[in-house]
């Protein structure tokens, strides 16, 4: 490198891209110690030292009519970051997830003569697969956490390099339950459910009251069942709280802030929203129920296009179900305790085998890989600029 300070962009749009974005950062520190990083981060991002320009709630949008009711303040922070990226021009750009977000603003930055890079692939091999073209306009690589997703690139020759996920590096093949129960102040002997309803504020809006029924449900059925649902933030904590006491099911509930792994962990089953979290369920080795809730006219058009038989990351890893998934008017408050008390009571450890091969597979060290393909094309940029 023939400067002395590497400005990297990063975009983070919620928390799992935060995660992601903080391993990256401190990866890349390690090569270049006297980079610097700005652009949109949570706080793990920002404790790693990126500088953030806008709340990364202002990207917490999941639906495509959710979107389209925030339009305008989206596009607003885009065009802000165009120009800030435009005035201090980064020696490369990382878009983490958020791909309705990012992909537009990567396209910007390419034909400005940035490279640009995709962390986490947007799901085109499951629904609109077509875009893959601007994909290919608005990156010069992604960087995939699944291995099905390389190959999909690669048949559509786009420049991708699967480099697995960051929580498969960091949760231990084994986790341990009973230090992770000592911690939080739980019984070797106690029946314990993790209750996850998500990171986004619609999300919890939607899945947070039959979540509450189905626990109230399974203490009935189950004395003493502890329950714990950790705050993805202090707006999902102030949301569930509000929740808990609109509940007339009034359930016995202990809502922490954050340590969403350690209660994962030290529970017995997980009830939890769609999405990555579901992959960490999977990584701490815990039998689950995925459910999830959009909004009407989102879930009626989405239903025609999306592709794959299943949702969960569990089940489209393994490509079989091995996690039941409920989905929109499935998601009821009997048929989740149902489903729930066997895994609370009896275990299932064919099941945890099956999550230990899948681990195998993501725990590939995601941070230093992506890291050097970033390094890679930052080297190939500045050769070719010279």
């Amino acid at each position: 490198m023939t400067t002395s300070v590497t400005r990297i962009g990063l975009v983070a749009g919620e928390a799992s891209g935060d995660i992601l974005g903080a391993g990256l950062i401190q990866a890349l520190k390690k090569r270049l110690p006297e980079a610097e990083f700005v652009g949109i981060a949570g706080p793990q991002m920002q404790q790693q030292g990126c500088r953030t320009l806008f709340d990364m709630e202002e990207l917490s949008v999941m639906g495509l009519i959710e979107v389209l009711s925030r339009i305008r303040r989206l596009l607003a922070v885009r065009r802000s970051l165009v120009e800030h990226f435009t005035v201090n021009p980064p020696d490369v750009f990382v878009g983490i997830d958020a791909p309705d977000f990012n992909l537009g603003l990567e396209e910007k930055l390419k034909q400005q003569g940035i490279p640009t890079v995709h962390y986490v692939s947007p799901t085109v091999w499951a629904w609109r697969e077509k875009r893959i073209v601007k994909i290919a306009r608005a990156t010069n690589m992604v960087l995939s956490l699944l291995p099905f997703e390389k190959i999909f690139y690669d048949r559509h020759q786009v420049p991708c390099t699967f480099v697995g996920h960051t929580l498969a590096d960091a949760i231990p093949l084994k986790p341990d339950q009973r230090a992770a129960r000592h911690e939080l102040g739980l019984d070797d002997n106690d029946k314990v459910l993790a209750v996850l309803p998500g990171s986004r504020g619609g999300e919890v809006q939607r899945l947070l009251p039959p979540f509450l029924q189905t626990v109230s449900l399974l203490q009935q059925k189950i004395p003493g069942l502890k329950v714990l649902i950790p705050a993805a933030n202090d707006r999902r904590r102030e949301q569930i709280l509000a929740g808990l006491e609109d509940c007339s099911a009034k359930p016995d509930v202990r809502v922490l802030d954050g340590q969403s792994r350690q209660v994962m962990i030290a529970a017995d089953a997980v009830l939890l929203a769609s999405g990555t979290a579901s992959l960490e369920a999977m990584l701490c080795k815990k039998p689950m129920l995925v459910a999830y809730k959009f909004n009407w006219l989102t879930y009626q058009m989405g239903k025609r296009m999306y592709k794959p038989e299943w949702f969960s990351l569990p089940n489209l890893l393994a490509n079989e179900e091995l996690v039941p998934e409920l989905v929109q008017h499935q998601v009821v408050p009997q048929t989740m305790a149902e489903k729930l008390q066997p895994m609370l009571e009896n275990g299932s450890p064919e099941l945890i085998c099956r999550f230990e091969q899948l681990h195998q597979q993501l725990k590939i060290g995601a941070d230093e890989r992506a890291a050097e393909a970033i390094i890679r094309l930052l080297n190939a940029n500045e050769h070719a600029a010279i």
